[in-house]
């Protein structure tokens, strides 16, 4: 190489290594002056905010942490006018932010405007003291939100706003029906609505929230057309009708507009794909109208009667057997409710039939009746023609009437209505501790003749009552004169509270037959069926205790005339009577059993006219 050549060389490196020198000497000089001003200014601005810092536009440069939250304090607002617009469906209001749970942290907002430029990753802090030291700076403030107090501000707010659906309905006054109208529904939905807060908060967004209603429609808004329709169907009875077969086919039984109403209440049911306001019965109150009806609708079935022929020795047809009916309360009250749900003025009723356990057709053979177990007969010399027809009705009820093998039988449940209306009439009768006259005197005669036939025949005995004192007509033989052996022997009825009961405790029928005999004033009761082996034995204390009547009463009877006198009730000793009986089957014991009996004095009372003569002064009463 040339001298000339390696002078130029090394004249390069030395221009080279003159400008390095003066590059890295101004970089490290720029560096030094950087990083000399960086702690000029934080020295200058040692305890203060840093210039050109900011929180929603006011200026916090230059002031300490508490300068700068007493700042914040006094000008930092929400919104423009301090109050946040808030919207409920068309409702608009104002509310205060603290309302919301919506407040400022002072003292965290002027210590996050201290600590800009000064904190932070060490890229963020040589990014700022580069290029943004200068720059102007507006932060957003540090805003508290308490979510429960929001949450009960907005819980008020549905309280206060928020509506309930309300569908339109129908309401009865008497039988006029009124239309009551429906009502859109709308509820405040508060976790929406939160959410929707919080989201705002989040961005800084106070001036207004609109908060998130949930709206429902009625399906029924005007009740009108319905209760003009319920209106038409309380402007006549319902008719409940009686269906073709039946004996009373075509009868009607009316419910009332009146009685009709109280029945009433109206649903909501899709009818052709809309909804429509029907109306029904109100199950509970028709059923009982219903149950009331069968009372007198209901036939119960009757078995048929016979008599025992003693000839041939077969039953001979007395009455038809009748076929009962029963109405069926659940099928009658669906076909009224389907009835009125369609508009319609009545429904057919519907009846179940009941076939009678003896049909006219049941032989002595089926029934297991093939001959007289026992007959018994009482007698009633000196009854008046009252106190005869009495007992020829009574008795008349159980003229071929038949009790099914094992039954307990009740005189009561088969006597029919003692009434007028009935065929009995006024004659002596024992009744709250007096003989008067009253419906049905010498009933009991008749169910005095079946205990005694039930008893001596050796059938168990379940209820029976005797009569207040001894009555002369039941201790009567054929010859008219007196028997004391009888006493304790009489059964009393009062139906329903007095009942004369036996059980047929065999695997036969039974069938009764009652005879009157008024030339030999007799009562004679029958019992047909089959023996089953069985015998009785009998003993009887006669009236012990005796206990003597009380001397006969006198009462004045103003609409008697003077000295005319009249027996209104009759002598007759207290007494006791024990009657003992065993019954035999087979020659074995089968049951024993004993009927006490206590009679109590009873004592004569006589009437007397005004004026009359001779009445005993001791014995008289006004």
């Amino acid at each position: 190489m040339h001298e000339d050549q390696k002078s130029d060389s090394l004249d390069l490196k030395r221009l080279a290594f003159q400008a390095f020198f003066a590059i890295a000497s101004g970089f490290f000089l720029f560096i030094f002056l950087w990083l000399g001003s960086i702690i000029l200014d934080q020295v200058w601005n040692s305890g203060t905010i840093m210039p050109g810092i900011s929180m929603q536009g006011i200026d916090l440069s230059g002031l300490t942490i508490d300068e700068a939250a007493q700042k914040l304090g006094t000008e930092f607002v929400f919104t423009p006018t301090g109050e946040i617009s808030l919207t409920y469906a068309d409702i608009v209001w104002q509310a205060a932010p603290d309302q919301l749970g919506l407040t400022l942290d002072l003292q965290g907002s002027a210590r996050q405007a201290y600590d800009f430029g000064r904190k932070g990753s060490l890229g963020s802090f040589l990014a700022y003291q580069l290029m943004n030291r200068r720059s102007k700076h507006d932060l957003p403030a540090i805003v508290v939100f308490d979510q429960q107090k929001a949450y009960e501000y907005l819980v008020q707010v549905s309280q206060a706003y928020d509506l309930p659906l309300r569908e339109a309905g129908l309401e009865l006054n008497g039988t006029q029906v009124i239309a009551l109208p429906g009502q859109a529904g709308r509820k405040l939905d508060i976790p929406a609505s939160m959410e929707q807060l919080t989201e705002q908060t989040r961005r800084g967004e106070f001036s207004s929230l609109t908060m998130t209603v949930v709206e429902q429609q009625p399906d029924i808004i005007d009740a009108g057309p319905f209760a003009a329709a319920a209106q038409e169907i309380l402007a006549r009875p319902f008719i409940l009708q009686v269906p073709a077969g039946q004996p009373d086919a075509g009868r009607n039984y009316s419910i009332e507009p009146e009685d009709m109403a109280p029945m009433l209440f109206f649903t909501r049911q899709q009818q052709n794909g809309q909804a429509a306001l029907v109306p029904e019965f109100r199950s509970d109150l028709l059923t009982a109208w219903i149950n009331d009806l069968a009372l007198r609708v209901n036939i119960w079935p009757q078995n048929a009667r016979f008599i025992f022929n003693d000839e041939t020795r077969q039953l001979d047809l007395l009455s038809a057997s009748t076929t009962g009916r029963s109405l069926d309360v659940q099928v009658s009250l669906a076909s009224a409710q389907s009835a009125l749900a369609q508009r319609q003025a009545g429904a057919v009723l519907t009846f179940n039939s009941a076939a009678p356990a003896v049909d006219d057709s049941k032989t002595g053979a089926d029934l297991g009746i093939t001959e007289l177990v026992h007959m018994e007969s009482s007698y009633f010399f000196g009854s008046s023609e009252a106190r005869i027809q009495n007992i020829e009705k009574a008795a008349s009820e159980f003229h071929g009437l038949l009790i099914p093998p094992g039954a307990v039988f009740s005189m009561a449940a088969n006597m029919g209505d003692i009434s007028l209306d009935n065929g009995y009439t006024e004659a002596l009768i024992i009744f709250n501790g007096r003989t008067i006259e009253g419906v049905g005197g010498g009933v009991c005669q008749v169910s005095t003749t079946l205990f005694r036939t039930a008893f001596f025949a050796g059938f168990p005995i379940n209820e029976r009552y005797p009569h207040a004192y001894r009555v002369s007509y039941y201790e009567k033989t054929a010859s008219n004169q007196r028997n004391s052996d009888l006493a304790g022997l009489d059964a009393t009825v009062f139906v329903p509270l007095v009942d004369l009961k036996f059980t047929n405790d065999t695997p036969y029928w039974l069938l009764m037959e009652t005879y009157i005999s008024r030339s030999t004033h007799r009562l004679t009761w029958k019992f047909y069926s089959t023996s089953d082996g069985r015998t009785m034995e009998w003993q009887t204390t006669g009236p012990v205790n005796i206990v003597e009547a009380k001397k006969p009463l006198y009462k004045l009877n103003t609409d008697l005339n003077t000295g005319e006198i009249r027996q209104v009730d009759y002598e007759a000793d207290g007494a006791d009577v024990r009657v003992e009986r065993s019954v035999f089957r087979d020659g074995n014991i089968y049951f024993s059993d004993t009927i006490n009996t206590h009679y109590e004095p009873w004592r004569a009372i006589f009437e007397y006219g005004p004026g009359t003569e001779g009445i005993p002064e001791s014995q008289a009463t006004q």
